[in-house]
């Protein structure tokens, strides 16, 4: 090997990690900016949504909506923590919310493999590897939420777990609540504050986020041409219990699932690693995406903690129905696979999805659910009187 060459290999290598690390940041500051200028602008009407929660499907698609917007289902959390610590939202309203958090987190991994859209191999894995983790959340919900609602299952689990951590958690609901690093960044209040139009800060936010997963997609795609493939596989993806591990480490130290899921992504599409090999992977970021909440809900009473502990037990009951089981773990996969293939023949598939599941189908529930909370109900009066008589019966 020439020595040149040798010698500017490191340099490449380092590059491309500086690349992936700036990228990871700045996706991380545009999620926040998201926040922030999302909180700005539709502080009442967040308001007016959490009154609506007492419908168990609304309620899911109300987590699923937030999440989607600000792309962070640690923040959806956080705030549905501190909800319920305030006691303005119900330990069964929050349930199906902290569900929903969970399937709309997975809107990133979508957009990601959206980037892929111009080469049609590619294109196909990419939504593939995008959409498995849609799936996978789905399916654990439609598992869950029925149980959830006839049996408690999860709500009677953490509940038991609450009232065995308040006592050592040092702390009343009286304290002050944390959202975490990545979700309090000074520089963050400082454009906030500066620019003071909220639709300047959210347009933004909006290009720093897809710049980023650009820059992100990009640098990983060149990383993986080297010869630092195999030792990146061997350390991430050489088991399906160290994938699951490495997921749940990373997840649990960015605090957000959407910045460590959609790096597989690239690496599906371009064939560095299968779809197979990357689930395992997901499933510990869903479980490492917990981690967030369940610190801040340690700051605030039992339901505030109880609540946090269904975040974690969702997940967690995921990944125990799904990992050890091989004809299981298939599932979500050929589901995913399938979708891959329909939306390389048809690529405005793909699209329709993310606005249907993603946005309109969420919004539509909610806003009749509203129109039908603002009918007021008929009056005794009324309703003893039953139907008016037809024209041609009144006596004169």
């Amino acid at each position: 090997m020439h020595p040149l060459k040798t010698q500017k290999e490191p340099i490449a290598l380092a590059q491309k990690v500086v690349m992936i690390v700036l990228g990871i940041t700045f996706f991380l500051f545009a999620i926040s900016l998201m926040g922030h200028a999302f909180k700005l602008l539709a502080a009442g009407t967040a308001r007016q949504i959490l009154e609506v929660t007492a419908n168990p499907f609304i309620s899911l698609f109300i987590g699923l909506l937030i999440t989607a917007i600000i792309q962070s289902s640690s923040s959806t959390t956080s705030m549905v923590v501190a909800a319920v610590a305030a006691g303005s939202l119900s330990m069964q309203n929050a349930v199906p919310m902290i569900m929903g958090a969970n399937i709309g987190t997975t809107l990133t991994s979508t957009l990601v493999s959206l980037g892929f859209i111009a080469k049609k191999k590619e294109f196909k894995k990419a939504i593939a590897a995008g959409t498995v983790h849609d799936f996978f959340n789905i399916m654990v919900t439609l598992i869950l939420l029925p149980l959830e609602l006839y049996f408690g299952v999860l709500s009677s689990v953490a509940r038991s777990i609450g009232e065995l951590i308040v006592p050592f958690s040092g702390f009343d609901s009286s304290d002050s609540f944390t959202y975490g690093f990545w979700h309090d960044l000074a520089p963050v209040q400082w454009v906030v504050d500066t620019v003071k139009h909220t639709w300047i800060v959210l347009i933004v936010a909006f290009v720093l986020l897809f710049a980023s997963i650009k820059v992100l997609a990009n640098a990983i795609y060149g990383l993986f041409i080297g010869s630092f493939r195999s030792d990146f596989e061997k350390i991430l993806f050489a088991t399906p219990l160290k994938a699951f591990g490495w997921g749940t480490l990373i997840t649990a130290t960015v605090q957000s699932s959407s910045v460590t899921t959609p790096l597989v992504v690239p690496l599906v599409a371009t064939g560095k690693i299968s779809l197979r090999k990357s689930f395992p992977y997901i499933l510990g970021a869903n479980l490492g995406t917990t981690f967030t909440a369940l610190l801040a809900a340690l700051f605030h009473s039992n339901a505030a903690i109880s609540i946090a502990m269904v975040h974690v037990l969702f997940n967690l009951f995921g990944v125990l129905l799904f990992f050890p089981f091989g004809a299981i773990r298939k599932i979500p996969i050929r589901l995913a696979r399938r979708m891959g293939r329909i939306t390389s023949r048809h690529r405005l598939i793909g699209f329709l999805y993310i606005l249907i599941t993603f946005f309109l189908l969420p919004f539509a529930l909610i806003y009749f659910a509203e129109r039908q909370q603002d009918t007021p109900p008929p009056t005794q009066q009324e309703s003893s009187l039953g139907p008016a008589p037809a024209a041609g019966d009144i006596s004169k």
